[in-house]
């Protein structure tokens, strides 16, 4: 079921999504509501990333886009035909936009956990955003912004815990798979080289996690491969290699002493980043320390 409501109000809203409910039948098992800041141009793909996460996570999705002339609310709801939960569209004009945090506010799940995602450009402190306040967890997506490396380096300076950034998820399954190397080959590493192209923000991310995980220098190369192409692990007895390249699905994978391999290290959308990230509640205090190592080392 559709509902369109132009030109209206917060509580009519409210009560349009009520009457859907009461005609198609109550949203069972929704587990959280994921508050989406966006704008026009990034809508479709938002929405599609945002219906998709639902599917792991019954949730009420409330995407939020500004616009500019008169002061108005245009809203449209869906609920049932498929959907796992409720997906509600608000189109704020005008000064509306500056209290988006009043709009979104009554139509929050009550007693449950309300996350903020900013898919591209994000306040300089989300947790001190009118609607960043309004949440236990706030994603960024620094890969998003002009300036990655910039975003990243803000987000750092002023991180604070529940905040995290799909530059760390699009990074796990690398760490997860260097992890699972040196269980393979206990050797003390001496040095370390990630190769990336030089905006990309998730780089940064890993060389800092190498660091601080390895203790030892890490060195970047850029490189005119896309993301990131290559990690090289250096002990006494050899390198431990996950070498990416072009390929969007398989890494070429060497440890010493072993065959060389190929392990699947897709490049994931944005629909799996999302959804992983909504799987904790809790801050990420690896994260955490990983950002703040960062502001430590960007200063002012």
């Amino acid at each position: 079921m559709i509902v369109e409501l132009n030109n209206t109000t917060t509580q009519d809203v409210a009560a349009a999504l009520l009457r859907a409910h009461r005609e198609v039948g109550p949203t069972s098992g929704m587990v959280l509501t994921l508050l989406v800041v966006s704008d026009d141009e990034h809508q479709d793909e938002v929405l599609e990333a945002a219906r998709a996460s639902a599917t792991a996570h019954p949730s009420r999705v409330i995407v939020v886009t500004n616009s500019g002339g008169e002061p108005r609310l245009h809203a449209k709801i869906q609920v049932g035909e498929g959907l796992p939960g409720d997906l509600i569209s608000l189109k704020l004009h005008g000064e509306l936009a500056m209290h988006g945090d009043s709009v979104v506010l009554p139509l929050l799940l009550p007693d449950s956990p309300t996350i903020v995602w900013w898919p591209h450009q994000a306040p300089v402190s989300p947790a001190q955003d009118a609607i960043g306040q309004l949440a236990t967890r706030r994603i960024t997506d620094s890969m998003g912004a002009p300036d990655p490396q910039l975003a990243l380096a803000i987000r750092a300076r002023n991180m604070t815990p529940g905040d995290t950034d799909l530059c760390w998820t699009r990074i796990t399954r690398w760490r997860a798979l260097l992890a699972a190397s040196l269980d393979q080959f206990p050797h003390r590493v001496t040095s370390a080289l990630v190769r990336s192209t030089p905006e990309n923000a998730c780089s940064t991310l890993l060389v800092t996690w190498l660091e601080q995980q390895l203790e030892v220098p890490v060195v970047h190369e850029d490189s005119d491969q896309p993301g990131i192409s290559e990690v090289r692990l250096t002990t006494e007895l050899g390198d431990i290699v996950i070498n990416r390249g072009r390929s969007e699905t398989i890494a070429r994978y060497a440890v010493p002493g072993q065959p060389e391999r190929k392990v699947a290290l897709k490049r994931r959308p944005l629909t799996e980043l999302l959804t992983e990230e909504l799987q904790r509640m809790d801050p990420d205090f690896v994260f955490e320390s990983v950002v703040s190592r960062i502001a430590t080392q960007v200063g002012d």
